[in-house]
């Protein structure tokens, strides 16, 4: 019987595998610092104004490109030729042509002013599946729209770097959302950053940059798992059985409680939460022998080959998923660290995210003794790449 395979229905949807519910957003909004900005008490100050043009916050940079420095070269000759003609014609040739680079460089300045952009991701990603990261620019001028930003994202862990470009105009007081989605190769604690922001608008002939200083840290999911169940000892685990007066998933009701995030739609009870005006799940009496407990143990010394570590917590966070879903997960640990109940979804997610930054120990730690009524499930190699869970003495299951 084969079972756990990556496409096939966990404890999460695939909605939620792809991309958990919580949306987590960077800090406060970031934007280029105004420097001629009025202090706080004073009126408008112009001095303020050029200081904040000619001396710009650090990492910011307003640099010619190659059709500016042919611009300003052509300057330059016709400045020349006007001096030694006289040419009133030259003169303001010359006038035009130091206009555009003047105004090309105050456009591009009001084009930053007072726009504000900040980093959108979910706390977790998933290996192997999509995962979005957006960019929620907001506009705050009153007047001038701004236009033909672009945005230069890294993903260390992964390796990837992407420019994301603000196509359309953003008019004043507006919102956009800019969105990329890749694939993540490997598990672990991913730092998202944007590196810089930049634009040439309006005429192309200087390249403004800044940094944005913008930072999001996320987990990323080790992939589900093709697993097998190895012969008779499943089924000598009873799936049915007596029921036992503590908080579960078996069929006697115990009791209400209060809807909490995380809880299934299918558990919540209509006519109390009817009556109440507030929603109620139910609590039903626990099944015992349906209950396990996953142990994970790290020592370096068993997991020798990097491969296998992978695989490790990749049918580790497979069978926390499909427990949960079926109702018959107690417990997680890894090593000796305390016992992690199982009560809701954020739990599973809690040990996935533990999964995410697990690394061998250098020893090889034993974890706490299992809870009463509870089998303890351990992991351990299985030949020179496969990995096998073991219920007691016996394996239960092999990816």
């Amino acid at each position: 019987m084969t079972v756990g395979t990556p496409n096939s229905q966990s404890v999460l949807s695939e909605k939620a595998l792809r991309q958990p519910a919580a949306i987590v957003r960077g800090t406060d909004w970031a934007g280029v610092a105004d420097r001629w900005r009025r202090p706080r008490g004073r009126a408008f100050s112009w001095r303020w104004m050029l200081w904040g043009l000619l001396l710009p916050e650090r990492r910011q940079r307003t640099l010619p490109t190659l059709p500016g420095m042919v611009l300003i070269a052509l300057a330059l000759a016709v400045g020349s030729a006007a001096y030694n003609t006289g040419s009133n014609i030259l003169f303001i040739t010359l006038s035009l042509l130091l206009a555009s680079l003047v105004l090309s460089g105050v456009w591009s300045w009001l084009n930053f002013a007072r726009t504000e952009w900040r980093l959108v991701a979910p706390p977790a990603f998933r290996v192997g599946q999509e995962a979005v990261v957006a960019v929620e620019l907001r506009n705050r001028k009153r007047l001038l729209p701004a236009y033909a930003l672009w945005f230069d994202l890294e993903v260390p862990l992964a390796r990837l770097r992407h420019r994301m470009h603000l196509r359309e105009r953003l008019g004043a007081g507006g919102e956009r959302r800019l969105e990329w989605t890749f694939h993540p190769p490997r598990r672990g604690v991913e730092r998202l950053r944007i590196e810089g922001v930049g634009s040439l608008f309006p005429f192309g002939f200087l390249r403004k940059t800044a940094g944005a200083g913008v930072e999001q840290t996320v987990r990323v999911w080790p992939a589900r798992v093709t697993y097998r169940f190895a012969g008779a000892v499943p089924a000598r685990q009873q799936w049915s059985s007596e029921e036992v007066p503590r908080v579960g998933r078996g069929s006697d009701l115990l009791g209400l409680r209060r809807y909490q995030p995380g809880d299934s739609h299918r558990h919540i009870h209509w006519k109390a939460s009817a009556r109440q005006r507030q929603l109620l799940v139910r609590q039903n009496a626990a099944e015992s022998a349906q209950m396990f407990s996953l142990h994970v143990n790290t020592g370096a010394t068993r997991w020798t080959r990097p491969e296998q570590f992978e695989l490790l917590c990749r049918l580790a966070g497979t069978l926390a998923e499909d427990l949960f879903r079926a109702g018959r997960l107690d417990t997680v640990t890894v090593d000796n660290e305390p016992l992690l109940e199982i009560r809701r979804l954020r739990d599973v997610e809690t040990f996935l995210d533990r999964l995410a930054e697990l690394a061998p120990a250098p020893a090889g730690p034993t974890g706490p003794p299992a809870r009463p009524r509870t089998a303890t499930i351990t992991f351990e190699p299985d030949g020179e790449r496969g990995i096998c869970a073991r219920l007691g003495g016996d394996i239960a299951a092999r990816a």
